[in-house]
């Protein structure tokens, strides 16, 4: 947790500190498995303040912090630090929260926004991280495998989630990195299509989006099936997501500019009359959540660097005839893509 620690104190001016008050910072920089914390970051001492049910718990997991009991009051927290800016997440903290606390300052201090600096390191994920968001994936890999035996015609989209989910909890996994998509025949058309009762009939497309979380990191991955036989225009259509994912994976460089990632992929689909239907970007990045920057998009002029874990998930989407998905979760090591994902891509028949 240092080496985290020390990249954000090299992006702080000597004046500023950092008050963190979400979740998925407080767990990235200390290690703390709360909520019901915040953690108080100078260039001269590092404070985790929580309450009394979770003193203990923050010394033993919050190494090199100093634990302080919330019930001594914010001013006697922030009279530790002599900074005169405290940069705060304005995108986790409500206003009231803000005016609360930012009262409790010593004189001369500001709370000011920092969102983005708290953020940034996040975006190179190191060693261990990478060890188990691959080890959440190949959960997701072995929960496909183990679905393609349960799915059939007559059983219904809510049953084949709940069959991914409890298989990734009992191969380990702690939570769900999402409601997992479980759409099928037109609904496949709706890209974020939670599971409903709908039966799964013959000649459905069958489009599954899922992930788990392990040791406090996400997973992500997309499969589409056909349940029978597919037709000429449901070959087409997943052919075409397919060579377009398949394509931009390969093309992925470090250097290269998010967007252009984007436009590789794009470009064959709206080369084959689908640009149309194709409405969201091609990835975003995955960590302790699940989505996070860089994010491949048109509009991400953000350079893809090593150290960088992006899914590539291209889609075609038909109202009222239905969809195609397909996801992989990708590393940039040694400047190329590494695949984290084993599922077979090509066309499933079931």
């Amino acid at each position: 947790m240092q080496s985290r620690i020390d990249k954000l104190c090299e992006k702080m001016h000597d004046n500023e500190a950092v008050f963190i008050s979400s979740y998925p910072n407080i767990f990235y920089y200390s290690g703390f498995t709360s909520e019901d914390a915040y953690l108080l970051i100078s260039h001269s001492g590092k404070y985790i303040i929580t309450d009394s049910r979770y003193t203990i718990q923050a010394r033993e997991q919050a190494k090199g912090f100093e634990v302080i009991d919330i019930a001594k009051g914010f001013e006697k927290i922030f009279s530790r630090i002599d900074e005169k800016y405290i940069g705060f997440e304005e995108s986790y903290m409500s206003v009231g929260e803000n005016k609360r606390i930012r009262a409790k300052l010593k004189d001369g201090q500001d709370f000011v926004e920092m969102q983005n600096l708290i953020n940034k390191p996040r975006e190179i994920k190191d060693e261990c991280e990478i060890k188990k968001i691959a080890e959440a994936e190949k959960i997701g890999d072995m929960a496909f495998e183990y679905v393609l035996g349960r799915i059939k015609e007559g059983v219904t989209e809510r049953e084949i989630a709940l069959d991914l989910e409890f298989f990734m909890k009992k191969q380990g996994a702690t939570a769900l990195s999402f409601d997992t998509i479980s759409a099928s025949g037109i609904r496949s058309a709706m890209p974020h299509g939670i599971a409903t009762d709908k039966k799964i009939e013959n000649g459905d497309f069958l489009t599954l989006d899922f992930g788990c979380v392990f040791e406090g990191y996400c997973s992500d991955m997309t499969r589409t099936v056909v349940v029978g036989k597919a037709n000429d225009k449901q070959k087409e259509i997943y052919n075409t997501v397919l060579k377009a994912q398949t394509t931009a994976i390969d093309a992925i460089k470090a250097g290269m500019k998010c967007s252009e990632v984007d436009g590789v992929a794009r470009k064959i689909i709206t080369d084959a009359g689908y640009g149309e239907n194709f409405g969201h970007s091609l990835g975003h990045s995955v960590g302790i959540e699940i989505h996070e920057n860089p994010s491949f998009s048109p509009k991400n002029n953000a350079v893809v660097q090593n150290g960088n874990v992006i899914t590539v998930e291209p889609g075609i989407y038909i109202d009222g005839f239905g969809g195609v998905r397909i996801e992989d979760l990708i590393v940039v090591q040694n400047g190329k893509a590494v695949n984290l994902t084993s599922s077979p891509k090509e066309l499933i028949e079931i």
